[in-house]
């Protein structure tokens, strides 16, 4: 017994910390596992819960019906008193007490019951908030995880290996906008000095005529 119960531990250990040591690597991976579990459990709990209440519906049916036939029975012990038949007075005198113990132990039944139920209920609904602030804290560090790559990504691009790149990039977008600037000039040019021919010419056609 004392070596499996070491093996036991030693298992229970090496488990923990292998789960550590991923959590390390992917926190919100095992927080994801985490939260599944935690909503697992939680409705299987609601299910326990439910169960509860349909137990305690029960109990308070029993204790409706079983008042029902305790009433009956007291009403019979009179008549069988007034009777004076002796064997009636004491089977409707047994009848009554085990009816009236039954309605004891069914009372305090559904006390217990219903403190038990109000008692899951309170624990349920607190679970419940507790898988809510995993949730937002899932929300939390997924907004961090995001912005840390999103730094570690410009940073990579900011960085001296990329400035050159960046430089090369701004000088050749430079040279391409002075070279439509200057293509441009000239074809402005060109239709100008087209204009200026066109009336140049145009005289000399009126002459002609």
């Amino acid at each position: 017994m004392n070596l499996l119960q070491r093996f036991k531990h030693t298992l229970e250990a090496d488990l923990h910390q292998l789960f550590d040591k991923k959590e390390q690597k992917n926190p919100i991976a095992m927080l994801n596992q985490y939260i599944r579990e935690a909503e697992k459990q939680t409705t299987e709990t609601g299910k326990l819960l439910e169960r509860q209440g349909q137990l305690k519906e029960k109990l308070e049916q029993e204790f409706k019906e079983n008042g029902e036939l305790l009433a009956k029975r007291e009403a019979q012990l009179k008549l069988a008193t007034a009777s004076g038949e002796q064997d009636l007075i004491d089977f409707a005198t047994d009848e009554v007490l085990a009816y009236t113990t039954r309605q004891n132990t069914l009372q305090a039944s559904i006390e217990a019951s219903t403190r038990e139920y109000f008692e899951l209920e309170r624990k349920f609904e607190t679970m419940k908030h507790k898988i809510k602030d995993m949730k937002v804290r899932q929300l939390q560090l997924m907004g961090k995880e995001n912005v840390t790559r999103a730094h570690h990504q410009m940073d990579g691009m900011l960085s001296k290996n990329n400035k050159a790149n960046f430089e090369d990039l701004e000088a050749y977008i430079d040279k391409l906008a002075y070279q439509i600037h200057k293509d441009h000039e000239v074809t402005t040019f060109e239709a100008r000095l087209a204009a200026l021919e066109k009336q140049e010419n145009a005289p000399l056609l009126i002459e002609n005529k």
